[in-house]
């Protein structure tokens, strides 16, 4: 049960640092040079952030997708907009956070990644 939760506390502790834009493997490193464009590799542990460009196009997938459920589910669960202002608001509400969120969704692509690598590699 202790190493269960060890491994539960790593895995948090590792996303937590890919959304605050923090290295995954130490936490001391700045991930980004500039909005969404990934450092090389960490500058404190020397970590290479994507080994091989185009291994986190998955979980950037799945990060940008789990957003849009909302809308989707919304839908589903009878949503329907009447006007052109309430299509309008409901686009809105859909896309901003979707464009507010991409840099802590890039971060945590970026530690999915980083954990993908570590237990599974």
């Amino acid at each position: 049960m202790l190493r269960r939760s060890f491994f539960f506390v790593v895995i948090l502790q590792t996303l937590r640092r890919g959304l605050r834009g923090r290295c995954p493997q130490c936490g001391e490193g700045p991930l980004f040079v500039r909005f969404i464009k990934a450092h090389e590799r960490c500058s404190s542990c020397g970590l290479v952030y994507q080994r091989d460009h185009g291994d986190t196009w998955l979980f950037i997938i799945i990060t940008d997708r789990i957003p849009m459920l909302f809308g989707i589910a919304a839908l589903y669960f009878g949503f329907r907009a009447e006007t052109p202002l309430a299509n309008a608001a409901f686009f809105l509400a859909l896309a901003l956070p979707i464009v507010g969120t991409i840099k802590q969704r890039v971060g945590l692509a970026l530690a999915l990644d980083y954990l993908s690598r570590r237990w599974f590699a």
